[in-house]
């Protein structure tokens, strides 16, 4: 009998800029061992959540690369046209933007703000698993 190891959690952080990606990336990695990609626009996410299967995908609120809405990227997987299922998540310290994710489908996020918070980091660990 074969014994098979626990595979990393695989996390799509997208939107993000440069600094907030590293700190993202950086949390998760220690605090979850979790793989972390990354996409820059709304495009390049649904081609790597097609391509890839996440435990986790994590969307700001605002692009940082074109201003996009995350909660068009929100909209977009959640719709069942879209075919996959997807646990996703909305980046921002606004309740107003975590209402508005979770009313569409996301699972409620968490800030920038609490990104190093117990509370976060056992909310992440709970939802990846």
């Amino acid at each position: 009998m074969q014994i098979m190891k626990p595979t990393k959690p695989k996390i799509l952080d997208v939107g993000q800029c440069d600094l907030d990606h590293g700190n993202i990336s950086h949390m998760l990695q220690t605090s979850q061992s979790a793989e972390v990609d990354r996409a820059h626009n709304l495009s390049d996410a649904i081609k790597a959540i097609r391509e890839h299967d996440y435990n986790l995908v994590l969307v700001n609120r605002i692009f940082d690369e074109d201003g996009q809405e995350g909660l068009a990227l929100i909209r977009q997987v959640k719709d069942p046209a879209f075919g996959k299922e997807v646990t996703i998540m909305l980046v921002s310290n606004y309740i107003d933007a975590q209402d508005a994710a979770v009313e569409i489908g996301a699972v409620r996020g968490f800030g920038k703000s609490a990104l190093d918070d117990k509370d976060t980091i056992a909310w992440l660990r709970q939802s990846i698993a």
